[in-house]
C-alpha cells in the first residue's frame, strides 16, 4: 500500500467521522448514513490495499 493511499484513505475515514458527528449532533439521519457509508468505503479499500501488500 503506497503512503499516498494511506493518507487519501484515513482522510476519507476522517471526512466520514465527521459527517457521522454533524449528523449525530443535528439528529440527521442522511448525514449519518453518508458518514458511516464513507467510512465503511474507506475500510474496504484499506483491506483490499493490505491483501496486495500480503502477496508482495
Amino acid at each position: 500500500m503506497g503512503i499516498d493511499d494511506k493518507i487519501k484513505n484515513a482522510a476519507e475515514e476522517a471526512k466520514g467521522k465527521a459527517k457521522e458527528a454533524v449528523g449525530d449532533a443535528t439528529d440527521n439521519e442522511r448525514m449519518q448514513a453518508e458518514g458511516n457509508a464513507e467510512q465503511a468505503k474507506a475500510n474496504a479499500k484499506q483491506a483490499g490495499e493490505n491483501v496486495k501488500d500480503a502477496f508482495k
